[in-house]
């Protein structure tokens, strides 16, 4: 790789890093418009959650399916069109006024246009054009991407719903969205002439079909599958409901929209170290101690007191792991099966996640409107992490080789 390749690895990184962020930073929001829309549909928590539960479910779906299209065509179209339906879903929400409508717009349109704009499609598509020694890092990029885009969404909406009101604020939504348009341009070219060298490890002739029915076949695989789904759980729960848990604890809103950017922040340095890790540590030990970590954190929040210094804190340890699980999940994906259907199977891998997301978000509603408290939530979380972090280790995956890393 010559020196021109070595910059151009980076850019690439970072136009992805940029795309993530709106894409993320604008969906990861959502949690902030949930009273709102109470307040405005009468709805109720209960039902405004399972919309939001389904568009976890929808994001998780349309992974496997963009990335298998990208793989396949290219990442250009699969991206354009995300812009354009998550566009979509933030200027109709605010006609919709019933559960099913709401399902179309959160649950369906963000939640599809989000997904084709998300992991699977740029960290395969990345991932293709650069060789081995750069993936890992430009992974953790990427990953970084989303979680600054969640530090800087939070706030920023929250302070649209104050300034303009909810509506309002869907509608900047909206806007912001398309003015994503132009980084298309960069992910849709070759890091340079040389970058077929890269494919090397592309199954020879070998078709998709053959390759998925030998992955739902490996043990390695379907655990970390187990892993993430708890990984899903865990996110889509505390994006939804941190905004309630904080009012239930009597503080302002703009605590829950802080901690929301705290974590986006923290995720930032978590997902970096991620990449840096997974160059130089087995990426199963990476989610061993990811998934740990979050148990005992959760036990020092439910034994601390409800305070916003507690909050921000607890937002810090929170944020490190956040979505830093996704650089170690995806380099296991790559070493199991190579980079040429990465997007495929790494989709497959979000499809879990998300199928986590869908009962985080959705049981976290039902605990509040039954029990009036999310403690039943917290305890299933820290048993699930407990569970994920255990689940890693049988993974196989061989140790990394130090010196091939510069």
């Amino acid at each position: 790789m010559n020196d021109k390749d070595n910059s151009a690895w980076l850019w690439l990184a970072l136009t992805a890093a940029a795309m993530l962020a709106i894409t993320m930073g604008a969906r990861q929001s959502l949690g902030l418009f949930l009273s709102p829309l109470n307040t405005a549909t009468g709805l109720g928590v209960a039902s405004i959650s399972l919309a939001m539960a389904i568009g976890q479910f929808v994001w998780g779906a349309v992974q496997p399916v963009a990335g298998a299209v990208a793989d396949r065509y290219g990442p250009g179209r699969v991206l354009v069109a995300g812009l354009l339906v998550l566009s979509a879903g933030f200027a109709l929400t605010p006609f919709m006024h019933s559960t099913f409508g709401l399902s179309m717009t959160l649950g369906l349109l963000m939640a599809a246009g989000s997904g084709a704009g998300s992991f699977s499609v740029l960290i395969g598509a990345v991932a293709q054009r650069l060789p081995a020694q750069h993936r890992g890092m430009a992974s953790g990029i990427i990953n970084a991407g989303g979680s600054f885009g969640q530090f800087v969404f939070a706030p920023l909406v929250q302070g649209m719903i104050l300034l303009i009101g909810w509506m309002g604020a869907l509608w900047g939504l909206a806007l912001i969205v398309l003015g994503a348009m132009p980084l298309v341009r960069v992910l849709k070219r070759p890091v340079s002439e040389s970058s077929t060298e890269f494919h090397e490890d592309k199954p020879a002739g070998e078709p998709l079909s053959a390759v998925l029915r030998g992955a739902l076949k490996d043990r390695s695989y379907l655990l970390l599958h187990a892993g993430f789904f708890t990984c899903g759980f865990h996110i889509a729960f505390l994006v939804t409901h941190l905004p309630g848990e904080v009012s239930l604890c009597g503080l302002p809103a703009g605590v829950a929209s802080w901690s929301l950017a705290i974590i986006g922040l923290s995720n930032i340095f978590g997902s970096l170290v991620a990449g840096w890790a997974v160059q130089r540590y087995r990426s199963k030990m990476v989610l061993f101690w990811m998934y740990g970590s979050r148990a005992a954190l959760i036990l020092i929040y439910l034994a601390a007191p409800k305070t916003a210094l507690t909050f921000y804190l607890f937002a810090i340890g929170l944020g490190f792991t956040w979505l830093a699980t996704v650089p170690p999940t995806a380099g296991v994906v790559s070493k199991l099966f190579g980079n040429r259907y990465l997007g495929t199977l790494f989709g497959l891998t979000l499809l879990s996640h998300q199928t986590g997301g869908f009962l985080g978000a959705w049981l976290g509603g039902l605990a509040l409107a039954y029990w009036g408290s999310f403690t039943p939530m917290w305890w299933a979380d820290i048993l699930l992490a407990a569970l994920a972090a255990v689940l890693n280790l049988p993974i196989r995956e061989a140790k990394v080789l130090r010196h091939a890393v510069p």
